[in-house]
C-alpha cells in the first residue's frame, strides 16, 4: 500500500530534533512521496536540504505563501519565485492563494501575487497548490478570471461546504483532505462521500493540523495513514482502496 502526503512542511523548525526519525516513521507507514510547499525565500535552503537527503521521495513546490505577501517585500519575493521556477526542477506552484485570517489589509496584493503565480503555472504546465483561509470568495474571484484547460491543481486543506467543493472541482481542482476530516466539528466529513474519490488527495499540512487522536499536537507525515482510515469510513471502502485511488490521483496531478 502506497500513500502520498501532498502537502507537508518537512523543513519546519518543529522537526529540528527528530527529522530523520520522523521521515523513517512516515516511510515505514507506507508514505512513498512527500510534496513540499514553499513559503518564502527564507525557507529555500531547508527545502533543498530535505530534497537532497530523500531525492526519490521528496518533491518541491515553489511559490509565495499569501501570509508572506507584504507591501515592502512581495515584488522581490515574486522575482525569486519566477527565477526558481525557470530552473524547471519544481513539481507545482505553491502554496499560493489568499489568507484573510491574519491580515485583511493586504488583500489586493495577495490577489495580485496569486494571479501572477497562477499565470506562471499555466505557462509552465504546472499544477497550483492553493492556500485559502477565510477567503473563498476572494480566491474564487481570481480562479474564475484564470479559468482555462491549463489551470489545474489542488485546493489544499479544503474546508469549504459542498457548493464550494463543486465550484473547486469545476475549476479543475482536486480537494486536499487532511486532519480536519477527523475533527468532530470539521464538517467536511458530512458531505465528502458525495464527492467522487477521483477528486480527492491526501495531505497532512504537517507540522500543523494533526488528525484525531493527535489534534493539538505536532503533526507529521506518517499520520496521513489516519486520514486514509477516516476516508475509508466515510466512503465505506477499505484503506487500501482509498490509498490506491488517492495515490493515483496525486501522481496524475504532479505528473510523476
Amino acid at each position: 500500500m502506497i500513500l502520498i502526503d501532498t502537502h507537508t512542511h518537512l523543513y519546519s523548525e518543529e522537526f529540528e530534533n527528530d527529522r530523520t526519525e520522523m521521515m523513517e516513521r512516515a516511510l515505514a507507514a507506507g508514505v512513498k512521496h512527500f510534496f513540499v510547499p514553499a513559503i518564502d525565500a527564507s525557507y529555500y535552503n531547508g527545502m533543498q536540504q530535505i530534497q537532497q537527503q530523500y531525492p526519490q521521495n521528496v518533491h518541491l513546490m515553489m511559490g509565495l505563501h499569501p501570509c508572506y505577501v507584504k507591501p515592502e517585500t512581495f515584488e522581490e519575493e515574486l522575482a525569486f519565485v519566477e527565477q526558481e521556477l525557470a530552473k524547471g526542477t519544481y513539481v507545482a506552484v505553491g502554496e499560493i492563494g489568499v489568507d484573510l485570517y491574519w491580515d485583511q489589509s493586504t488583500l489586493k496584493i495577495q490577489q495580485q501575487a496569486f494571479q501572477t503565480q497562477i499565470q506562471w503555472a499555466k505557462k509552465l504546465s504546472l499544477p497550483i497548490n492553493i492556500h485559502c483561509r477565510d477567503a473563498f470568495d476572494e480566491v474564487f474571484e481570481v480562479l474564475d478570471q484564470e479559468k482555462s484547460n491549463d489551470l489545474f491543481g489542488i485546493f489544499h486543506c479544503f474546508t469549504g461546504d459542498f457548493k464550494q467543493a463543486e465550484r473547486a472541482l469545476n475549476l479543475n481542482m482536486k480537494l486536499g483532505i487532511g486532519g480536519v476530516a477527523t475533527f468532530k466539528n470539521g464538517k467536511i466529513d458530512q458531505y465528502l462521500n458525495q464527492i467522487p474519490l477521483e477528486h480527492i488527495v491526501l495531505e497532512t499540512d504537517s507540522p500543523y493540523l494533526a488528525p484525531a487522536p493527535y489534534r493539538g499536537k505536532r503533526n507529521e507525515s506518517s499520520y496521513v495513514a489516519l486520514v486514509a482510515q477516516k476516508l475509508a469510513a466515510i466512503y465505506n471502502l477499505s484503506v487500501e482502496e482509498i490509498a490506491n485511488q488517492t495515490t493515483k490521483n496525486a501522481l496524475n496531478i504532479f505528473k510523476l
